[in-house]
């Protein structure tokens, strides 16, 4: 009987496979495979073929969408390509306005050990990297590792990065966060070098990989919080703008509203809609229920019908500026996050009912407006998500 010889991949097989798993590392938040077709114009059997190759290797994990992904489709889920990680632990690290945030977590995702603790971010900036230096060292050694162990670290942090010099440019009346550079801070601390972005497109990248947003190449992720920012996703790239400052809602004039903003304007959307305006308003009417912590989920206000409806209207006005974004950009979907996302469905009902009203019908029905999955957590998710693809570089 003569020997059966296997021949080796083909050149152009081989250029293929290498040409999909590049694109699929590009995308952490994962890929289907009828993307990477119309992506590479490759045809579904050699993207078929492809794949086929890399996953036996462990350079590529195929998950299914599950849960709130936004597959709108009937019937089976597609399948979600996403890059394999190495071996090792990663870190994220959120610093809101008021609270640091840290994870130590799995290149998998899997979280090891979480801790947040209140602070005044915006006021003490370099006091505020060495609290999160702090924190981070004190997981690592907590959960039995070194920070040897570590392949990767990222920051989410509250004010625009330039682009060019990683500096920060605040928006507001924090002068110790004026041209502050974060990276070479925390980095310099953690003997690590560490990513750093903005808080709402940390936001955006968590959702994307573990939340809300799987699947999604197109969509805005609304962090409302003590202020309000947005972290756009275009055509499953994060849009940052010339100079490091898109997104940056809050700052949306609105007619009529005459409150001065931290910016130094007066009638700016995060004047009437974020979560100390909309506290203000329910402490002025002593109503029962609401949470003593400024850091807070607000998920038992529905069960007051006059909260919801401050909340409600306050979706409205957060809807109208929506709006004229889903008629600019066309997103498959808004995901709102922070503390006001955690108010739910009677946000929801007033964002709705505003897009629907004045965003292009086109526009409005294509988006698909809901809360963040992963809700306090989204940021420091997405701090973890970049760790990881820090990792996957590195590797």
């Amino acid at each position: 009987m003569g020997l059966t010889v296997l021949s080796a991949p083909s050149a152009r097989r081989q250029r293929s496979r290498q040409q999909l798993l590049e694109i699929i590392r590009s995308h952490p938040g994962g890929v289907t495979r009828s993307y990477l077709s119309a992506l590479t114009g490759l045809s579904r059997s050699a993207v078929a073929e492809g794949v086929q190759d890399l996953l036996p290797g462990g350079l590529v994990v195929e998950q299914r969408e599950h849960g709130r992904g936004l597959n709108r489709s009937r019937g089976r889920p597609s399948s979600l390509l996403v890059p394999a990680a190495p071996s090792g632990a990663v870190v994220g690290i959120d610093l809101g306005h008021t609270h640091i945030s840290v994870a130590l977590a799995r290149t998998d995702g899997e979280l090891l050990a979480e801790q947040r603790e209140s602070f005044d971010v915006d006021n003490r900036a370099e006091a505020a990297v060495d609290d999160a230096a702090r924190l981070v060292e004190t997981l690592v050694t907590h959960s039995g590792l070194t920070m040897a162990d570590v392949l990767g670290v990222a920051a989410g942090i509250p004010c625009p990065l330039d682009p060019v010099s990683g500096r920060t440019r605040p928006l507001g009346d924090h002068p110790t966060w004026s041209d502050f550079d974060v990276r070479e801070e925390l980095s310099r601390r953690l003997g690590r070098q560490v990513r750093v972005a903005n808080d709402a497109e940390m936001g955006a990248h968590g959702e994307r990989r573990f939340g809300a947003a799987r699947g999604c190449r197109d969509f805005l992720y609304v962090k409302a919080s003590h202020g309000l920012g947005a972290g756009l996703v275009l055509n499953g790239e994060v849009y940052r703008g010339a100079t490091g400052a898109a997104g940056e809602i809050g700052h949306i004039q609105l007619p009529g509203a005459q409150g001065l903003c931290r910016c130094g304007n007066r009638g700016c959307l995060e004047t009437v809609v974020s979560i100390d305006a909309l506290r203000h308003q329910l402490e002025e009417l002593h109503l029962p229920g609401l949470p003593s912590s400024s850091n807070g989920p607000l998920t038992s206000l529905g069960a007051n019908p006059v909260a919801a409806r401050i909340v409600t209207e306050g979706g409205r006005v957060l809807g109208h500026v929506l709006a004229d974004l889903c008629n600019c950009l066309n997103p498959a979907a808004i995901v709102i996050g922070g503390e006001l996302g955690t108010a739910g469905q009677p946000l929801l009902e007033g964002v709705r009912e505003s897009i629907h009203h004045y965003a292009l019908s086109a526009s409005a029905h294509a988006v698909d407006i809901r809360t963040a999955q992963l809700g306090l957590r989204s940021e420091l998710m997405g701090a973890v998500s970049q760790a990881i693809e820090h990792a996957l570089i590195q590797a």
